[in-house]
């Protein structure tokens, strides 16, 4: 977009009413490939944020999604592929002019220059009147609630504080794609949460289409709408968080998201015969009788139970522990296989008996099976 035309653009109207969910927000990743050296960081991945949507990018450190975020920013150019904002690839466009929007995690703001500066610095670079940035530096205050802070340095502001400034900077000139690189990671837990919920206010309250970067499982699954596990440059699974948390599709994606109990056993009739002595009624995914399988059941969807039957084994309790509203039990199999059972605790509980129990499947319980490869 030529300059006199953008600053059309920043004069006409307030971002409350001109960031709007349109086809132009959408953004597509195209077959991305690169690498470092002989190292591939990302390697083929293909991803579609539709407009409005906040997508997390959720992985271990080294699985290619801060290289993925850098592309689409336009620092790093990838060595095949195309990345897409609304109907324009963008590859040959400098970060500048590629109407994205960068909240990063240490906030990257000036310290010699004000609040108001800081926010004001992307409507400098692009010609905007004083009266406009005025303007606009004003809104962005009211928006992040940051009023009354136009003055001040970023040294005399909390952490908290700068992530709202720098988050105010990277909506000031109405980015079509906001782009957050582990924004929250330089926070405290408190101010964390508080930085989650109003980022997704202002995603929701706009219609930002947006992706986060992060490796804080809890992060993405309390914000995004829908979250990109990726794994050794790929993406193993795209999915909503209860997607993703109820239906792990590889046993990666399992172990990376929440906490899972594994247990080992075969494809019988009626379910799955498991190693520690039951048979679990689930269903099996169409394998063969005899496969043998790795079952992943969730600390919640377990419980504890006197009676026997043949879908529960025995188990002795040895631990529990009071964490906030649940207890959370540590028991063992007569095989020597350990498990986590989570229950709701009520007022004044600390325990449950220690003994002999029997383990069951809650009555909602949608354990995932994975194949186990034999020899």
């Amino acid at each position: 977009m030529k300059v006199a035309s953008r600053r059309r653009v920043l004069g006409a109207a307030t971002l409350s009413n001109s960031i709007q969910t349109s086809t132009s927000q959408q953004l597509l990743l195209n077959n991305i490939v690169h690498s470092y050296g002989s190292a591939r960081a990302v390697d083929n991945v293909t991803l579609e944020v539709k407009a409005g949507e906040l997508v997390a990018l959720l992985g271990p450190s080294g699985c290619g999604k801060t290289t993925l975020l850098r592309i689409v920013a336009g620092f790093i150019r990838q060595a095949s592929g195309q990345v897409v904002i609304g109907d324009r690839a963008v590859d040959d466009l400098p970060p500048n002019l590629r109407e994205v929007g960068i909240v990063f995690q240490n906030y990257a703001l000036f310290p010699h220059m004000t609040v108001a500066e800081n926010i004001a610095y992307g409507l400098v670079a692009r010609r905007a009147s004083k009266a406009e940035q005025r303007a606009r530096v004003a809104e962005m205050l009211s928006i992040v609630r940051m009023q009354g802070f136009a003055d001040r340095k970023p040294r005399q502001l909390s952490g908290g504080q700068q992530q709202r400034i720098a988050l105010a900077r990277a909506l000031a000139v109405q980015p079509r794609i906001l782009l957050l690189d582990e924004p929250f990671a330089a926070l405290d837990k408190n101010l964390r949460l508080d930085m989650q919920i109003e980022i997704k206010r202002l995603q929701r309250q706009f219609g930002l289409t947006a992706i986060l970067v992060t490796h804080d499982q809890e992060e993405a699954m309390s914000i995004a709408d829908r979250i990109a596990v990726m794994n050794g440059g790929r993406i193993e699974q795209l999915g909503t968080p209860v997607a993703i948390y109820d239906e792990p599709a590889t046993p990666f994606v399992n172990s990376f998201i929440g906490s899972s109990n594994i247990l080992e056993g075969i494809i019988a009739d009626g379910g799955v015969r498991l190693a520690v002595g039951a048979t679990l009624p689930c269903k099996t995914q169409h394998l063969p009788q005899g496969k043998p399988v790795q079952v992943s059941i969730r600390p919640e969807q377990l419980m504890l139970v006197r009676e026997a039957a043949p879908d529960r084994f025995p188990v002795t309790l040895t631990l529990s522990l009071p964490i906030g509203g649940q207890l959370i039990h540590d028991v063992a199999a007569a095989n020597g296989t350990t498990l986590k059972i989570a229950t709701a605790r009520h007022p004044g509980d600390t325990s449950s008996l220690p003994g002999i129990w029997h383990c069951a499947l809650t009555p909602e319980a949608k354990p995932s099976i994975f194949p186990l490869s034999t020899p």
